[in-house]
């Protein structure tokens, strides 16, 4: 039986993620537990090597749990295979992280395309180009990331990730490469835009006053997701 709660959009139930090394075994996630509603955002927080990140692979199916199930926008992660997974991701899943992973040979305007083009979108010209519009960056479309800075970067990461209009986005440490300034411009975008879209946010950050501005805080503590509360 099913029992997927169909306001959430995002369920894990006892992940637990150990690795061999050198013939013993490590655990990097003992547990963790966690639901995220739809449009609510959850703050995921915790020290340096806490396992933030290998929590955030595993909830996105990027990686695989030694033990436990996620339900990501009511799917099984486990009854799926590697390609299914992946397109799941590229339809319904935004992502935004710290070192921005735009690709260097497209310009602004076609990095944002990209998920369109994917998803076989003819109007992907129009609809990258409004988005990044939104975001502040009409004059800077055709500029490739290497002309652009650390601030605009992330704008175009923004308006790639939400471009598909996700119900769902993940956010690894958003503001990591960004001094204060340009990282509080950031935030209060994707906090804006995560607003007028609807789209449910985890954030992954290490820092408290970011984690602040959640509906939920998780902590990770010794490899144990505990929480939720402000």
């Amino acid at each position: 039986m099913n029992t997927y709660d169909d306001k959430a959009v995002l369920s894990a139930t006892a992940l637990a993620k150990q690795v061999e090394l050198h013939g013993e075994s490590i655990t990097i996630l003992a547990s963790a537990s966690l639901t995220v509603a739809r449009g609510e955002s959850v703050a995921i927080v915790g020290a340096s090597g806490s396992g933030k990140s290998t929590l955030l692979s595993l909830l996105a199916g990027l990686d695989i749990p030694s033990e436990g199930e996620v339900m990501l926008l009511g799917r099984p992660l486990s009854e799926l295979d590697e390609d299914q997974r992946a397109a799941l991701r590229r339809d319904r899943v935004g992502f935004v992280f710290q070192n921005f992973q735009l690709l260097a040979q497209l310009s602004a305007l076609e990095n944002v395309m990209l998920p369109l083009e994917l998803a076989g979108r003819r109007d992907a010209v129009q609809v990258a180009t409004q988005m990044l519009t939104r975001v502040g960056l009409a004059h800077r479309l055709k500029h490739y990331p290497r002309h652009l800075s650390g601030g605009e970067q992330q704008r175009v990461a923004l308006a790639r990730a939400f471009v598909i209009h996700p119900p769902l986005l993940f956010a690894d440490e958003p503001t990591g490469n960004l001094d204060p300034v340009h990282g509080r411009q950031i935030i209060d975008l994707l906090f804006q835009l995560n607003a007028e879209e609807g789209t449910a946010l985890v954030l992954v950050t290490h820092d408290n006053e970011l984690a602040g501005r959640c509906d939920a805080i998780y902590r990770l503590v010794d490899g144990t997701l505990v929480g939720a509360g402000r």
